[in-house]
């Protein structure tokens, strides 16, 4: 039994909507007060001015030494504060289950002549503990099977922190499927560090009951280890590392012992939660990972995209925060997530469904 429960790291809904109450309440403020002080700046001189030219006027005492706040400069602050207000109020209750699929195609000199046209749908980053609509979610799934791709992955993070967070949802996403398969692998708020435990036996007990929730929905977990995907004869390895993160987060992902029986020369789908491993051991591994696949940092949750340009400040972070990346011939991509945590909504970064097809160039 955990003794701190939904409130402690990791949030439960009752702390993620203490959160986006104060989100909505001071995001917008902190855009009128610039405003506000700009005015009062002004009219602290003109007082000063004034009382200094009253000195000098026969009507000094009745001269008001403060003007009046100019009420355009109060208008302007309010028009602006109201566009962060309904946006944020907007990802609260909608933007967080208004699923988007982004589909991307990636060219590789070495892929097999079988996999060309291969295609994979991605998810992660669920956090089933935040979830508060069934329908919406199952929209979400609908959407995801409705591409129908060959192959599904899930990159970490099933639940917030108890596995028992998934007994809703197990219905849900079993109905996920793919003629190939579908593998999913753990991210740092799958083991349960976030929470105070009675004992380390109530720990280990709850991360295999959500092992065990891996299976009841159909994934085949990759902890540290490799499948081959096989089509016409020919296939490829994926290859499913446990979290691995920098900035304080878990280390458990062994990039040596999961694909330690596959050859150099085979083309590599690794899964990988936190998109810093790529940097920091992917890139340099002696093997070439020719697609990696993460999560873990949900854009933040909150940014701008348009076509052409996305911003979050996540990126200050992480250098790969949303979308494909590519170094020396090898890829990252970087799913925006699923779900969402702590606060409970997503402003301008929407929950992502990804489909990658695989192309020889």
């Amino acid at each position: 039994m955990a003794i701190l429960g939904k409130f402690t790291a990791g949030p439960g809904k009752n702390v993620g909507w203490i959160m986006g109450i104060m989100v909505i309440t001071l995001v917008p403020k902190l855009l009128v007060v610039p405003f506000l002080l700009i005015d009062d700046i002004v009219r602290l001189i003109q007082g000063i001015f004034t009382f200094i030219v009253s000195k000098f006027h026969p009507d000094g005492d009745h001269v008001r030494f403060i003007p009046e706040r100019r009420k355009f400069m109060s208008q302007i602050g309010l028009g602006l504060a109201a566009i962060p207000f309904a946006g944020i109020a907007y990802g609260l209750f909608k933007g967080k289950y208004e699923y988007r699929v982004h589909r991307v195609k990636l060219y590789f000199k070495d892929l097999p002549e079988a996999f060309n046209g291969f295609t994979i749908t991605q998810l992660s980053d669920i956090h089933s503990g935040s979830f508060d609509d069934p329908k919406a979610v199952q929209k979400g799934i609908d959407l995801a099977n409705a591409q129908k791709s060959d192959l599904f992955v899930f990159t970490g993070d099933l639940v917030n922190n108890k596995a028992d967070e998934m007994d809703t949802w197990i219905d849900h996403f079993s109905q996920l499927k793919a003629p190939h398969g579908q593998f999913s692998i753990l991210g740092n708020h799958d083991y349960g560090d976030y929470l105070i435990w009675d004992s380390p036996a109530e720990k280990q007990k709850n991360f295999e009951e959500l092992i065990n929730v891996h299976q009841k929905i159909g994934f085949d977990l990759l902890m540290n280890e490799h499948r081959y995907i096989e089509k016409d004869g020919q296939k490829i390895a994926l290859v499913g590392v446990e979290n691995w993160g920098k900035k304080g987060f878990v280390k458990h992902g062994d990039l040596n012992k999961a694909s330690s029986e596959v050859d150099n020369d085979t083309f590599k789908v690794l899964l990988s939660h936190d998109p810093s491993h790529w940097e920091a051991v992917t890139l340099k591994h002696d093997k070439h990972f020719h697609l990696t696949l993460a999560g873990h940092t949900h854009g933040m949750q909150f940014g701008i995209e348009i076509p052409g340009f996305k911003w979050s400040p996540v990126k200050y972070l992480y250098p790969q925060w949303a979308g494909a990346y590519e170094q020396d011939n090898k890829y990252i991509y970087v799913n925006r997530g699923f779900g969402f945590l702590g606060f409970p909504g997503r402003v301008g970064i929407l929950p992502e469904i990804t489909v990658i097809e695989l192309l020889r160039s």
